[in-house]
């Protein structure tokens, strides 16, 4: 039965094996750049443990997930909440828990795929109990909607992971979309974001301490950070577009970054393979990123129910983060943070995606055909 999975799904794990062997390479070349030489060694056995991850969701099934996705939800956010609580500060936030001989664990980022799971099973019901609903079921859809993301969303923006909370809320936003709710409650959304953004930014500019006494020094720190990038400055990301640039055509070959910059082996991961592998590497990268993306497109046609919106936050979450770190490492979006999946270096992150990638391969192969 897992050999059939497997069959089926053999494109999208050909491309899977070649995102993972552009991982190793940049992380071993990006070791170049840090104090610590074990990233490497550690993303070996991130990715072997993913691998059998996979294996052993493709013998359990989906349907577990899908029974008990109110659970995991669950046990998630009491994660974040004892996050805050008991975690261990790293660089200011307390977004892992530190567990001794083994690393650190993010909450956050299974939180991600837990988020995906319950609430296409959330969309699925509204859809089955109600074939032609009113304004007013759909709204009180969505009120539950809004509650079952805002309470993920508050617990992580505290801890603080401002990146991780766009993430939820563009997976959000995908899931609704093809979920068949009329599209006024999209224009309201986008208005409702266009006029608080408005009102941020207003305050952010032009009464600076209004805005502190408001949000906060933290709030205030954060968001001077993301517009950081509108004048091209900063040491991370004036070193990584050098180190681009300086590239070429062709690169200056595997194991061979010139220049340091923070973050090499994750927020910046793009910036040592394009410096590595020049603008054809980089060119190359892309493609199969994009080859990745349209074999998840292929299968979202093929299936129905909850398996089509489990895969369209899939596409949500994985588009929207290839596009914001290659955009924030070409200084053409802000840095936020957030890694560049499959690639980067993570522990937490990289069997997040790996059970996705589970889930996927588990979808019923009988409404493939």
């Amino acid at each position: 039965m897992i050999i059939k999975k497997i069959k089926s799904n053999y494109k999208l794990l050909i491309i899977l094996f070649i995102l993972i062997i552009i991982s190793l390479l940049s992380i071993y070349s990006a070791e170049g750049l840090l104090i610590d030489n074990s990233f490497f060694l550690k993303q070996v056995i991130w990715y072997l443990l993913g691998l059998i991850f996979i294996i052993f969701m493709l013998y359990i099934g989906n349907k577990v997930l899908y029974h008990y996705a109110f659970y995991l939800y669950i046990i998630g956010n009491i994660l974040l909440l004892l996050l805050l609580i008991f975690g261990t500060p790293i660089n200011d936030a307390k977004c892992w828990f530190v567990i001794p001989f083994i690393g650190s664990f993010q909450p956050s980022e299974f939180m991600k795929i837990v988020l995906i799971i319950y609430l296409a099973k959330v969309i699925d019901k509204f859809n089955t109990d109600y074939h032609n609903p009113s304004i007013q079921d759909e709204f009180k859809f969505l009120m539950k909607v809004i509650l079952i993301v805002g309470i993920p969303s508050v617990l992580t923006f505290l801890e603080p992971d401002t990146g991780v909370v766009l993430i939820y809320l563009i997976i959000t936003i995908t899931m609704l979309f093809i979920s068949g709710i009329r599209i006024r409650w999209f224009i309201l959304l986008f208005s409702i974001i266009l006029i608080l953004l408005g009102i941020i930014l207003g305050t952010y500019f032009f009464h600076q301490n209004l805005f502190i006494k408001i949000f906060g020094t933290d709030f205030f720190l954060r968001v001077d950070r993301l517009l950081d990038w509108s004048n091209k400055s900063g040491f991370q990301l004036e070193n990584g577009l050098t180190a681009i640039g300086s590239g070429g055509l062709i690169g200056h070959g595997f194991n061979n970054t010139p220049i340091y910059f923070p973050e090499p082996q994750t927020d910046f991961i793009f910036a040592v393979f394009a410096s590595n592998f020049g603008f054809i590497g980089g060119s190359i990268l892309l493609i199969i990123l994009l080859l990745f993306d349209l074999e998840l497109v292929k299968t979202a046609f093929k299936v129905k129910d909850i398996e089509k919106y489990i895969i369209a936050g899939t596409l949500g979450m994985l588009i929207y983060q290839q596009f914001q770190n290659i955009g924030m490492t070409l200084g053409i979006l802000p840095i936020t943070g957030i890694t560049l999946p499959f690639i980067s270096y993570g522990g937490s992150s990289l069997l997040s995606y790996m059970l996705i990638i589970a889930i996927i391969l588990n979808m019923d192969k009988k409404k493939l055909h």
